[in-house]
């Protein structure tokens, strides 16, 4: 888990030759760019007084060398040597004090320092170079301690976190206290996971994700520092910093830091059952469901979890009694684009993204059809809605969908549904199940059936045949097959369920009333 970009070999806290050249000590020397202007970020690791010729053999990479070039005085080829060399050992700049050695800028070192890209800066008024080198080195080594003190404090409370079995967007969060910028977390398909930091910052990221994900892939960027999440020679996303306003290197450890929590939160499972992008689809349909986030504001986070939404058709499903990863196995099977997540412990959503021409209606119907033929034992309940084109439709059609699942959630053995279900194939029932938290219903329920909610054995035995019996629209024959009893045993049990009841159910009227307080007490008890 390293970071990757350039210079990878320290994590050491730097500053610029440009931030040098302007501290308040160095422009009292009034420096001069005369080369290599388009270098001046490069990143200083130390600051080096020599007057050595062959000082780039002394240097390891990254210093400002300072110089007053007496050793180089009329001789040309060793000006251009000279800076031939720093440049082979990746000195960040080199700085020449003008005097007797040099009362103007050399020709011939500042010929050298153009062809090299390295930056040539001459003082033009006398300067202790031990001023310089006292200032930049005491910057480095407070910048440093710095870095290591929030290095620990993010370790320390990251690894709390993890501890106490906090989930990933616990410790995103507290990274991105420290970063103060947006927090991203991939897979290497750069979909995006996880996100942290303050809402609006964070979705101004993903609203140009696609351009910031080429970006980070490229290993460069003013601000965007990423690490890599793996472990055992397998890699399998990346945290990014999104605009990280701190010098790079300390950006780079807190990356590091970050990158190693997240990789042992995911080792220890997490604390949770599901994988990261089970998590991310299911907290980016669990928010479209709730309504808590208007559609619009989620709309960056569906297209950076890689769900097209442009000119498409959304087809909202709710399944009950299935997988989500035998869903997903199946979306990718049929080729079709969309989102699965766990609503509840019974049922999953799919948010279906397909074209305009294509055929909506089919293509659910397929689905729930090849979702059917693995199924064993009873079918699971495939509830749809009506297909939007609107992305601010999705919410309310999640919804529908779901209400379409719930209303016929005991109903699967006794009716015969079609493949895929529908707001108008759950009637009287969807109805009820609209209306299950009004009092007055909750009431009436518990009166009509009160001779058969005591609670014992016998009863809910009696409950269960009432049940089948009125959802088979009162056949008998039908009822006694699914019930496994004989004809007589049947009529027995229905004439008692009379008798507690005191209800005539050959009556039209009197069995409607008892039906709807049964569908109401059952919407009650999911």
């Amino acid at each position: 888990m390293t970071a990757t970009w350039d210079p990878p070999k320290s994590t050491d806290p730097i500053l610029s030759v440009r931030q040098i050249l302007c501290l308040e000590r160095v422009l009292a020397g009034d420096p001069e760019v005369v080369a290599g202007a388009a270098h001046l970020d490069r990143p200083v690791r130390w600051v080096h007084v020599a007057e050595a010729p062959d000082v780039g053999v002394m240097l390891t990479g990254g210093e400002m060398v300072l110089t007053t070039g007496v050793l180089l005085a009329g001789d040309e080829h060793k000006q251009a040597e000279y800076i031939q060399s720093l440049h082979r050992a990746e000195a960040a700049a080199v700085v020449l004090g003008l005097g007797r050695a040099f009362p103007a800028p050399p020709d011939a070192m500042r010929r050298a320092a153009d062809r090299c890209g390295l930056p040539l800066v001459v003082l033009h008024r006398p300067f202790p170079f031990a001023e310089l080198t006292e200032e930049v080195q005491s910057r480095l080594v407070r910048s440093k301690f710095a870095a290591v003190s929030l290095s620990e404090a993010v370790r320390t409370a990251l690894t709390g976190l993890i501890t106490a079995g906090a989930p990933l967007q616990r410790l995103l969060d507290e990274v991105a206290v420290h970063s103060a910028c947006p927090v991203v977390v991939t897979n290497l398909a750069h979909r995006v996971l996880a996100t942290a930091g303050e809402r609006s910052a964070v979705d101004d990221v993903l609203r140009d994700w696609e351009r910031i994900a080429r970006q980070a892939g490229g290993g460069t960027g003013d601000g965007w520092i990423r690490a890599e999440l793996g472990g055992r020679g397998e890699r399998w996303g990346q945290i990014m910093l999104c605009g990280y306003r701190g010098d790079t290197a300390t950006g780079r450890l807190l990356a590091d830091r970050a990158a190693e929590a997240l990789v042992l939160h995911r080792m220890l499972g997490g604390g949770s059952a599901h994988t990261w992008e089970e998590q991310s689809a299911q907290s980016l349909l669990t928010d479209l469901v709730s309504g808590v986030v208007p559609a619009r504001q989620l709309l960056p986070r569906a297209r950076a979890a890689g769900l097209p939404v442009n000119r498409r058709t959304f087809v909202p499903l709710v399944v009950r009694d299935s997988e989500p990863a035998q869903l997903e196995r199946i979306l990718r099977l049929l080729g079709l684009p969309g989102l699965v997540a766990e609503l509840t412990e019974r049922t999953t959503a799919v948010l279906l993204s397909l074209a305009r021409d294509q055929d909506a209606d089919a293509l659910a119907a397929h689905f729930a059809a090849r979702l059917h033929g693995e199924s064993v034992g009873p079918r699971g309940v495939v509830a749809a809605a009506g297909s939007r084109t609107a992305w601010d439709d999705v919410p309310a059609g999640l919804r529908e969908a779901q209400h379409v699942a719930d209303a016929v959630a005991d109903s699967t053995a006794a009716l015969d549904l079609p493949t895929v279900v529908r707001l108008k194939d759950v009637h009287l029932r969807g109805l009820v199940r609209l209306l299950r938290d009004d009092p007055h219903v909750q009431s009436f329920a518990e009166r009509e059936l009160d001779g058969l909610l005591c609670g014992t054995g016998t009863d809910q035995g009696l409950l269960g045949v009432l049940r089948t019996y009125l959802a088979t629209g009162r056949n008998k024959s039908r009822t006694a097959q699914l019930h496994h009893v004989s004809r007589p045993a049947l009529y027995r049990r229905l004439e008692a369920i009379q008798g507690r009841l005191g209800v005539d159910l050959d009556d039209f009227e009197q069995a409607a009333s008892v039906h709807i307080a049964l569908l109401a007490h059952d919407a009650q008890q999911q």
